[in-house]
């Protein structure tokens, strides 16, 4: 990054500053700054600004990080703060994050450039991970407060912090502890030291008292606005999760670019079909192409009409439309054996406009590579020149419309240009095919499928396939050969524990698998003891992270015990407590999930390549972009572009994605209310009248060098 001397780029606001000049030396009627719609995030390596930084990433907020461990590193100063344009004073970020209330050593003059910079544009300050002091507005432990272990506490959102930038909670903030044995989460608590005007925005009990002290507050003085966070988080942690709104809230007053929502979506692929039951006897899956026991016979699992009532059920009551990715043989093939009779056709027919309807292929057929299952595992077949033999693009087009046609005659409600392949065949699988089918793409483009799901696991990536792209959906460790809770323990231990313990080994020659098990889990409890929670927390922590990618299940695990529903209901059910009603799931088709993903993937390529422009003057935000790119953008509720309200109401702002056109996007922000410059904080007097808190240390007591520990 190009750093940038001299005081003749200084800004007025910014000299006056750094000369310790009063303020009112600045012209009266010197225009409006611009805010510069950019974060500075100034990280020291450790997980709590990383986690930041990895929330700005998802949201398509811009930002600029700086290592403070990296000796080539931009030296903070005047100049690279703020600057000039077309006369106008500049400041070129509208938040800064750092590691602590001051990751400088004493006296330094990156921390006088920031503190004056802060001052003159009123830029909020993030605290990402700060022990508890004065300095930053609170006591110190050692005075009726906390050091320690906060795992598995129930945080709880304040008045006020439900009422500011985290009042799309409904209140409570559980600390993850997932492990008797690991440390996952450390913390300061501490109350407001005397005078301070200091505001808790989210709070925790006290051990062994009846207080309550700050985990999150806001921190006013010296003109200043700081958001002090007292414990250690890493980005995939569900406390950090639910609080990263809010802390992004507040540092841009809720004006930045990027979207951010809570999605989850459910694909139940092989409805109409029948799945092969796991046989715990012989530890594979008759049926399966790598199950080759003589004595394997296949047992089918299949839904059955009541299977279809129990879902519509369970949709009504948790207001989410499954996905169903049918294959229209598994009905034809059933009352060609059955007299022409499938109740449960004729009952999913009937129900049709209940659920969404996805093209699953006629016959769930592998359309890659000729599989040579003479070999366990299977192979491509090759022809004599060692070149590989490929399903026929007739082959896989016949697959697609087949299937379309059967679900048009049945009246399914379709959207033609999506697709589903058995297994994700075509796409390439490793490690035995290592390149799609070359006949994929134009088969796709023989149907028009212009939106192609993946499998997340092997490729997290979108990417184009003839005119197809792809939407990685996310595999539930729910599995497909399982209609009972006890079949699927069974094969769970068998993938996840050791050979010695009766398992298959593969965790053994696998260890960087983190899902292995001490021992095996017990078959009447194993499922909802452990399965369950686990798969929980996993898809919980996808719709927590502002991630739209799809998850699928099979239809096996809606019949018989219904093994899917728990799970889905622990994510709704925890999603329900933790959530105010302003901030719903999202729940989205492939297509529009494709899409979501599509322009943000454009978006972070015109923000990486600096073709986007976008500032803030008074109450009036403009973003100018690369034609053909949309832009997102979060602002407050009231907003409005051309008169009529922006974006879409969620979490308590608006949001939304806008295309740009030939003339910039202008927002005008609501009338911005009086000043809290002057209000009481929890913590006693108001920031003008306050006398300075004595930031001291108490005689003996040493302030650490690194605050806590990390996770």
């Amino acid at each position: 990054m190009k750093r940038t001397f001299g005081t003749t780029l200084l800004t007025t606001g910014a000299l006056i500053a750094a000369l310790g000049l009063p303020a009112t030396a600045a012209h009266a009627d010197d225009p409006a700054p611009r805010t510069d719609l950019r974060v500075l995030v100034v990280s020291d390596g450790g997980p709590s600004t990383d986690a930041i930084a990895a929330e700005l990433d998802a949201a398509g907020t811009p930002y600029t990080e700086i290592d403070l461990t990296r000796p080539d590193r931009p030296r903070i100063d005047a100049g690279y703060l703020a600057d000039t344009v077309d006369g106008r004073d500049r400041a070129r970020f509208q938040a800064v994050v750092l590691p602590s209330d001051n990751p400088f050593p004493a006296n330094s003059p990156e921390m006088a450039a920031l503190v004056a910079y802060e001052k003159t544009y009123d830029i909020p300050q993030v605290d990402a991970y700060t022990y508890a002091r004065p300095e930053a507005g609170l006591q110190y432990p050692i005075y009726g407060g906390y050091s320690g272990s906060v795992d598995g506490v129930r945080a709880q959102v304040t008045a006020a912090g439900r009422s500011g930038p985290f009042g799309y909670l409904d209140g409570p903030v559980p600390f993850e502890d997932n492990s008797p044995t690991v440390g996952e989460s450390y913390a300061y608590l501490s109350t407001p030291v005397a005078g301070a005007d200091f505001t808790p925005y989210v709070e925790a009990p006290i051990p062994g008292t009846a207080k309550r002290g700050s985990l999150v507050g806001e921190y006013r003085h010296d003109g200043r606005r700081e958001l002090v966070v007292t414990f250690v988080y890493n980005r995939y942690q569900q406390q950090f999760r639910l609080l990263a709104r809010g802390i992004v809230a507040w540092m841009t007053d809720g004006v930045h670019l990027g979207t951010s929502r809570n999605y989850f979506a459910v694909h139940v692929d092989d409805v109409f079909a029948a799945d092969d039951r796991w046989n715990s006897t012989l530890n594979c899956t008759p049926g399966d192409v790598d199950c080759t026991d003589p004595d394997a016979t296949p047992d089918p699992i299949r839904m059955t009409p009541a299977d279809v009532d129990r879902a519509v059920a369970w949709q009504r009551e948790r207001d989410l439309t499954l996905d169903f990715a049918y294959n229209g043989a598994g009905s034809a093939d059933h009352r060609e054996d059955h007299g022409g009779a499938d109740p449960l056709a004729d009952k999913l027919i009937a129900e049709r406009g209940q659920f969404r309807w996805i093209n699953h292929t006629y016959t769930h057929a592998f359309l890659g590579c000729r599989q040579d299952t003479t070999v366990v595992p299977w192979r491509c077949a090759t022809n004599p020149d060692g070149s590989i033999q490929w399903v026929s693009r007739n082959d896989v087009s016949d697959e697609i419309a087949a299937n379309h046609a059967w679900g048009r005659l049945a009246g399914l409600p379709l959207d033609d240009d999506e697709l589903v392949t058995g297994e994700h065949s075509g796409l390439r699988v490793l490690p035995q095919q290592t390149a799609d089918n070359p006949n994929l793409a134009l088969a796709l483009a023989d149907n028009g499928v212009t939106w192609l799901a993946s499998d997340n696991s092997r490729e997290p990536d979108q990417r184009r396939v003839g005119p197809a792209t792809t939407v990685p959906r996310y595999p539930m460790n729910i599995f497909y050969n399982a209609g009972r809770a006890a079949e699927q323990v069974d094969e769970y231990n068998w993938i996840y524990t050791s050979r010695a313990q009766g398992g298959s080994g593969i965790c053994e020659d696998n260890p960087a698998t983190t899902t292995c098990l001490p021992a095996p889990l017990d078959p009447a409890t194993g499922y909802q003891e452990h399965i369950v929670p686990l798969e929980r927390r996993i898809a919980l922590g996808h719709v927590l992270a502002n991630d739209p990618k799809p998850h699928f299940i099979h239809q096996s695990n809606l019949a018989e015990d219904g093994i899917a529903y728990p799970v889905l209901d622990g994510v709704l059910d925890t999603y329900d407590a933790l959530f105010a009603e302003n901030t719903p799931v999202v729940n989205e088709r492939m297509k529009d999930i494709g899409a979501e993903l599509q322009r943000r993937a454009a978006w972070r390529t015109a923000v990486r390549d600096g073709q986007v422009t976008a500032y803030r003057v008074g109450d009036t935000v403009t973003v100018e972009g690369p034609a053909g790119v949309a832009i997102p953008a979060t602002v407050p509720e009231g907003t409005t572009r051309a008169g009529a309200a922006f974006g879409e109401a969620y979490a308590g702002g608006r949001s939304g994605w806008t295309a740009t056109a030939t003339a910039p996007l202008v927002l005008t922000l609501p009338a911005a209310p009086a000043s809290p410059a002057t209000a009481t904080g929890t913590g006693g007097t108001a920031a003008a009248t306050a006398p300075a808190p004595d930031t001291r240390l108490p005689a003996g007591v040493a302030e650490p060098l690194t605050p806590g520990a990390g996770s």
